[in-house]
């Protein structure tokens, strides 16, 4: 029995989303992530989520449509609900976005990137990677009857604990239309995702192209979409200006997600593998820049050796899938 058949896939998912979403962003650098505090609530967080999320997706029978918006109804909950940075205009990580795209009490222009972000990197593609990880479990629920019910509990008091905690912590309360608010996309996002035809991301017309397009083209969606949430603000006018990002970073999510709407049945786990790798490309690259900056008041180093550890962990999947996949060219 190898070391994977001992560790579940529910486990892995538990540790990965937490480790993609904050750890390797560099929102939390590792003198801060690996706390029992950070660990705990970070863990409970993004691990409880994509779990869940995972588990919603299997028992609705839904694609990779849903899922993603299934991720972006967790991001509203934890950047809406429970550390309210859609609303507080002083959250630290906002920068120029805490007055431009302000407006009526949101922080718009914030509000959508991190939905973006929260429901490709912190929810889909973790999920993609385990189930890259573990193909024979790929189509089964992880968690069954307490297991469940345990990471719903956890996942719940976890979001009202922050949602206390980050109230003293930054000196802001939202006020109960904004949790309102807040609540009502989350839910939106979730009646969608259960609306979504499960083949809706199929399109047979389209053939699969080589697995190198499918990093490429998501690598540089990416880095489009960082030019358009934190190049624009910076360059066009205020007046008009965040409504202009806002529709241009949705059309251009929009849009990525079109070009991967091809012929799913034909393609392999190496293409799912370059749009997981292509898609964390960018925080991979940025690793390095992220340690040296001078301009962040925390501590940020070992960054490059999360971003080292992360490109090792990816080469030893791809050799996993590599290896599988002449294991049935020779069956």
């Amino acid at each position: 029995m190898g070391i994977k058949d001992r560790i579940p896939p529910a486990l892995v998912l538990l540790f990965l989303s937490p480790a993609i979403g904050e750890l390797l962003s560099g929102s939390s650098p590792p003198n801060e992530y690996f706390t029992l505090f950070g660990l705990t609530i970070l863990t409970a967080l993004y691990g409880g989520g994509a779990l869940l999320v995972r588990e919603i997706k299997i028992r609705w029978k839904k694609g990779a449509g849903s899922l993603l918006l299934l991720g972006a109804s967790y991001g509203v909950i934890e950047e809406g609900l429970m550390v309210a940075s859609w609303f507080n205009p002083n959250w630290p990580d906002l920068g120029i976005m805490g007055v431009f795209g302000r407006w009526l009490g949101v922080n718009w222009v914030w509000a959508v990137d991190l939905t973006i972000y929260h429901a490709v990197v912190s929810i889909t593609v973790p999920i993609m990677l385990v189930e890259l990880a573990y193909p024979e479990k790929r189509g089964q629920a992880w968690l069954r009857g307490r297991w469940l019910h345990g990471v719903a509990a956890v996942f719940t008091l976890d979001v009202l604990f922050g949602l206390f905690l980050f109230n003293r912590v930054t000196g802001y309360t939202p006020e109960s239309i904004q949790i309102g608010f807040a609540f009502i996309i989350a839910a939106l996002f979730l009646y969608a995702a259960h609306r979504l035809g499960r083949g809706w991301v199929v399109n047979l017309n389209r053939p699969v192209r080589r697995p190198l397009y499918y990093l490429l083209y998501t690598f540089l969606g990416s880095v489009a979409c960082v030019a358009v949430f934190y190049i624009l603000p910076n360059i066009v006018p205020a007046p008009g200006g965040p409504l202009f990002v806002v529709v241009i970073g949705v059309a251009l999510i929009l849009l990525l997600i079109r070009g991967l709407r091809f012929n799913w049945r034909s393609s392999t786990d190496k293409h799912r593998l370059a749009i997981c790798v292509g898609s964390l490309m960018v925080l991979l690259l940025l690793t390095p820049i992220q340690e040296f900056d001078k301009n962040r008041i925390d501590d940020t180093r070992g960054m490059i050796a999360v971003g080292l550890v992360a490109v090792f962990l990816l080469l030893l999947l791809y050799r996993e899938i590599k290896r599988s996949d002449a294991l049935k060219v020779n069956s």
